[in-house]
C-alpha cells in the first residue's frame, strides 16, 4: 500500500491519499461518491475520504457523510422553521393592529348609539312640547 500525506497550506487540513493494488481496494466501489462535499460545514468538518484499503476507514467514512447530509437537512428545516416564525410574527403584529382597529370602532360605535339615543329622547321631548303648546294655543 502507498500511502502520502501532505498539507496544502498552513490553515487547511491534511489531505491523505492512500492506494492499493490488493483485492481489498475493491471495498471503495461501495463508498459513496469521494468527491463528494458539504458546503455547510466548515473544512476542517469536512468527511476526509477513506483509506481504501481498510473497511473501517470506509465505513467511517459513509457515516460521516450521513452525518453531514443529516446536518444539512437539519439546518434547511431550521431555515424553514425560522422563516415561518418570521411570517406567523409579521401576522400576529397585523392581527394586534387589527384587534385595536376593531376596539377603536366598537367604542366609537358605543359613542355614537349613546349619541343617538340621547338626540332620540330629545327629539321626543321637543315633539311633546311642540304638541303641548299647539294644544294651548
Amino acid at each position: 500500500m502507498i500511502t502520502s500525506t501532505r498539507r496544502v497550506s498552513p490553515d487547511k487540513s491534511e489531505v491523505r491519499i492512500a492506494f492499493s493494488l490488493e483485492e481489498s481496494s475493491v471495498e471503495v466501489k461501495d463508498v459513496e461518491d469521494l468527491s463528494q462535499t458539504f458546503p455547510d460545514l466548515e473544512q476542517r468538518l469536512q468527511p476526509v475520504p477513506p483509506c481504501v484499503s481498510l473497511r473501517e476507514s470506509a465505513q467511517v467514512y459513509k457515516e460521516h457523510c450521513r452525518m453531514a447530509r443529516d446536518f444539512h437537512q437539519v439546518k434547511h428545516e431550521i431555515a424553514i422553521l425560522e422563516d415561518r416564525k418570521r411570517q406567523l410574527l409579521e401576522e400576529l403584529v397585523e392581527d394586534e393592529e387589527v384587534a385595536v382597529e376593531i376596539a377603536r370602532l366598537e367604542e366609537e360605535n358605543r359613542t355614537l348609539v349613546t349619541v343617538y339615543n340621547e338626540r332620540t329622547r330629545q327629539l321626543e321631548s321637543l315633539c311633546l312640547t311642540s304638541r303641548a303648546r299647539q294644544d294651548a294655543s
